[in-house]
């Protein structure tokens, strides 16, 4: 696997990518939805490459018209 580089994205960044509210991307995360993040934090925060999450929202079903 190689190395991955770029901004990594919080659950506030995700939120604001994907039009909802933070809390509802931690129940994303919760139910399996969002994919597992790409790096965890020294302080247990997950974070995800934007890249992750650009293709993730782009298969998510009710995004694919926009």
């Amino acid at each position: 696997m190689s190395p991955r580089s770029g901004e990594l994205w919080s659950y506030a960044q995700i939120a604001a990518h994907i039009g909802v509210q933070p809390d509802t991307v931690k129940s994303y995360r919760r139910q399996g939805v969002l994919p597992e993040p790409d790096v965890v934090t020294v302080l247990g925060q997950p974070r995800w490459y934007e890249e992750t999450i650009r293709a993730w929202s782009a298969r998510r079903p009710r995004n694919r018209d926009r």
